[in-house]
């Protein structure tokens, strides 16, 4: 195995995942006014549906040169006479590649896209910072999305024992009164419709899973899912690759019509590399990869007369295993 990836390198390989996989995000969608409890205006719009789907994934890993690392040339001019300054890179190619095998959104449209369809189609890079990094920060993904994205996110990665605490995530909208039972509440509407509240009626999103145990895709707490994925697994040791765009010099650049309709404003994603207990017939610890990943969108302004903007979390959870005949190749 290649060492010059740092905390990158147990990535290198095809990871897979069926039915594991869970996507909620909030689009524009033009809707009938509905009533207004905090006038002025009497009445507004929601102008946008929630969108659920369940996928299959493929996330595949192979190292871009095994032999070099990327060279980045630089100087350090304080020195007289000035001196060489070169940082490098340990460099992975990435591709991902999901189709959904169960969907549904409210208020129901017809833009829901076909069982068993590609949703998702994303190539980049990670990057391992083995030098020259003041700030700390020793990885990096780059991104590219066709919907006309472009992302650059930054971070530090670390190594633990066990399985790491996942992080709980609200995928409810940011700037809202978040109070599921207040029917006054028109822009959680949505979001009711695939959560359970204690006492009333509700059903949550189960799309294929039979599983009676399965409590379904709760958007409130989209986390809980990767942590019922991680009860009864011995995880014996857990890297964790975290990466933000909010970091200096980070951030995401999107085309003219997604910045005025659904600009993608930042994202945090966290994956977490897991060497099992369970070894496979070659005695090679099993491997998993488990992510979370939240996208903040903004659209349109508010229409209930409130201050402040509403940004809406646009969540991605799965979990994956190494596929290592798949993998040989790569490795």
């Amino acid at each position: 195995m290649p060492t010059n990836l740092g905390p990158l390198k147990q990535l290198l390989g095809v990871w897979k995942s069926e039915g594991l996989g869970w996507n909620m995000i909030a689009l524009p969608f033009a809707t009938e006014p509905v009533p207004n409890p905090n006038p002025p205006p009497p009445s507004f719009a929601l102008n946008y549906r929630l969108l659920v789907n369940q996928y299959n994934e493929q996330l595949k890993f192979k190292h871009v040169d095994p032999k070099n690392l990327v060279p980045n040339r630089g100087i350090q001019a304080s020195n007289i006479p000035a001196v060489d300054t070169d940082q490098l890179l340990g460099a992975l190619d990435y591709q991902q590649t999901i189709q959904q095998i169960a969907v549904d959104d409210f208020p129901q449209s017809n833009k829901r896209g076909a069982i068993g369809g590609g949703i998702h189609h994303e190539p980049g890079l990670w990057l391992h910072v083995t030098n020259e990094n003041p700030e700390g920060l020793d990885i990096a993904r780059l991104a590219t999305i066709p919907h006309g994205d472009s992302v650059l996110a930054l971070g530090k990665s670390s190594t633990s024992n066990g399985v790491s605490t996942i992080p709980s995530v609200n995928g409810l909208p940011v700037g809202v009164n978040q109070d599921l039972t207040d029917p006054r509440n028109g822009y959680l509407a949505p979001y009711k419709n695939f959560t359970t509240i204690p006492g009333q009626p509700g059903s949550p999103f189960k799309g294929t899973v039979t599983d009676p145990g399965f409590p379904g895709f709760d958007p409130v707490h989209p986390h809980r899912l990767l942590e019922l994925a991680n009860q009864g697994v011995n995880v014996v040791k857990t890297t964790t690759l975290t990466v933000d765009t909010t970091t200096p010099t980070g951030g995401i650049l999107n085309i003219p019509f997604v910045v005025r309709q659904a600009n993608a404003a930042s994202m945090k994603s966290t994956f977490w590399i897991q060497e099992l207990a369970d070894k496979d017939k070659h005695g090679n610890p099993r491997m998993r990869l488990q992510y979370l990943q939240v996208v903040i969108l903004d659209f349109f302004p508010r229409r209930d007369g409130l201050p402040g903007p509403i940004r809406w979390p646009h969540v991605s959870i799965n979990t994956l295993e190494k596929d290592l005949a798949a993998s040989k190749p790569y490795c």
